[in-house]
């Protein structure tokens, strides 16, 4: 009898993704991926980071390059604007 040996990959806490993105929106620029990780106010692993990295390049808030990664991501002003408003939605 063969067992299968199944790997569980941990997934990023939803802290983790929110530090992350802060991080890379207060970089202001393209960052490399190291420098992003010493910026964290926390020790986060490699393989988190990358996760979340692929997570947010799919959610089209990131571009992640060959020189680094960049935040790209600009909220529909008119959300904006109703938010200013104190419209509740």
């Amino acid at each position: 009898m063969k067992t299968k040996q199944i790997s569980i990959q941990h997934s990023p806490t939803l802290n983790t993704v929110l530090m992350v993105e802060k991080a890379l929106q207060e970089a202001g620029g393209l960052i490399k991926v190291s420098e992003l990780k010493q910026r964290l106010p926390r020790m986060v692993m490699h393989g988190t980071v990358l996760q979340i990295l692929d997570y947010l390049q799919g959610s089209g808030k990131i571009l992640v390059t060959t020189k680094g990664v960049v935040w790209i991501y600009q909220p529909p002003a008119e959300l904006e604007r109703l938010k200013a408003g104190g419209l509740e939605l």
